[in-house]
């Protein structure tokens, strides 16, 4: 599996969680209890599954790469967009650790700030998934060096076996696994 093909294989991981989270939503919406410690591990999983280990490859290696190469109109365009867009997930993820902390303390109301940001969050990066994958990825294998692609190809083993080795993947894997039991 080359770089491009793991960021695709990532971004399937991501898609099942944001599926879990939905459900997690449908049960708050009809008044079930909030599941405090599922949504606590599923910002954990987003800060260091989707965020720390995906979207680092992409920031630092694939982003950094095509924008080094095919210089400003990428870097201010779609570029742009994209890391835009990773801003706007880190903030839902933030509103939603608020909402939390909020709703725990007792202000019922809170629960719509809840939704309304974990359903942000999804709504969002399944729209993001679906740009990379099909724009962003395609463009980058058409449009630059073999010498970069072997670069990034590089990079991206690199952190990949300094994940490994520190048991990120397996962890977050095993999250997705059991909320799907458990959601789903």
């Amino acid at each position: 599996m080359d770089a491009i093909e793991l960021m695709v294989h990532e971004h399937e991981n991501i898609k099942k969680m944001l599926k879990v989270i939905r459900s997690m939503c449908i049960k708050v919406v009809n008044n079930e209890a909030v599941q405090y410690e599922d949504f606590y591990k599923v910002i954990d999983f987003v800060r260091n599954y989707a965020d720390k280990l995906h979207h680092a490859k992409e920031e630092s290696i694939l982003f950094k790469k095509m924008c080094d190469e095919l210089g400003e109109k990428v870097a201010k365009g779609p570029i742009a967009g994209m890391l835009v867009e990773h801003d706007f997930g880190r903030l839902y993820m933030s509103n939603l650790e608020n909402a939390l902390e909020t709703f725990k303390s007792g202000d019922k109301d809170a629960r719509v700030d809840i939704i309304a940001n974990a359903i942000s969050y999804t709504d969002l990066l399944n729209r993001h998934i679906d740009k990379e994958n099909t724009a962003i990825y395609t463009f980058a294998r058409r449009a630059l060096s073999k010498e970069a692609m072997k670069n990034i190809e590089k990079q991206c083993k690199e952190a990949e076996k300094i994940a490994r080795e520190n048991g990120i993947q397996k962890k977050y894997i095993d999250i997705i696994e059991e909320f799907n039991k458990k959601y789903l």
